[in-house]
């Protein structure tokens, strides 16, 4: 299935940057450190998810002081105001305490974002994206969800509803995220399949989540589909994220079904 991966965004010319950002973010968040710079225009929300399943734990250091240790795959921090500015960050390799990256970044206010590190160190892909979590928050009676495509060795994919055959999302590639859905709030079964043109591709995975009314969330699928294949045995699950400004909620959903041999 790893052949099937296609355009994995080559840019890790610009990782340095780009993770230092990421986790200044959380870092600058929790120290609730005001801006460097002097300036104080307002905050944005922040939160980071380590979706990379072969990188290691690391720790984060902001403006000199240790803001958060052994930050490992699978986490998905709160929602953070970060105050906008510039703030000084240091990465170090929670293991060996090596430093990864130092430098100074700034952030905007008024904007929420998710900023999730993807791909895998082992073959070079490992990287930040930046997803703007920009939604509208539904009636009572329903639920707004967005897929994130953050498993490596996983294909395109169709999304279906199994009770109903319902396409929810259609030819999603790695690393990226699919506009918001409105559904129904309640309990589905979503088939996971290799995205084809009449989204009729063999189910690979099903995974069950709850939607509660009201609520936005981000479905973001982690891990490999074939752990015993990969650099690092880290199987795939959906990790079902509250989007909103208050206190983010996460909930784990583990795959049902395994992807079969024949599908390699």
């Amino acid at each position: 299935m790893r052949e099937q991966l296609t355009n994995r965004m080559g840019r890790t010319a610009a990782l340095g940057v780009a993770v230092l950002v990421m986790l200044s973010f959380v870092g600058a968040g929790i120290a609730t450190v005001g801006a460097t710079s002097g300036q104080d225009d307002g905050t944005a929300q922040v939160r980071v998810a380590h979706l990379s399943p072969d990188a290691p734990a690391v720790d984060v250091l902001v403006d000199g002081s240790a803001a958060l240790e052994g930050v490992e795959f699978g986490t998905v921090s709160d929602y953070l105001d970060l105050s906008a500015g510039e703030h000084t960050v240091t990465i170090q390799t929670s293991e060996n305490e090596t430093v990864v990256f130092e430098g100074n970044v700034t952030v905007e206010a008024d904007t929420m974002y998710t900023v999730a590190a993807v791909g895998e160190v082992t073959e070079d892909t490992f990287a930040p994206e930046i997803y703007v979590d920009d939604f509208e928050t539904p009636g009572d009676e329903n639920a707004s969800v967005r897929l994130i495509h953050a498993s490596p060795d996983a294909p395109a994919v169709d999304v279906t509803v199994e009770s109903s055959g319902a396409v929810l999302y259609d030819n999603v590639s790695f690393p990226n995220a699919t506009d918001y859905a409105s559904v129904p709030a309640g309990d589905y079964t979503l088939e996971i399949r290799p995205a084809t043109e009449d989204n009729d591709g063999e189910v690979v995975t099903t995974v069950d989540v709850s939607l509660e009314g009201g609520t936005v969330y981000s479905a973001i699928a982690a891990g490999y589909l074939s752990p015993d294949e990969a650099p690092a045995d880290t199987p795939f699950e959906v990790i079902l994220a509250t989007d909103s400004g208050e206190e983010m909620m996460t909930a784990t959903e583990t795959a049902n079904e395994t992807t079969t041999e024949s599908d390699h």
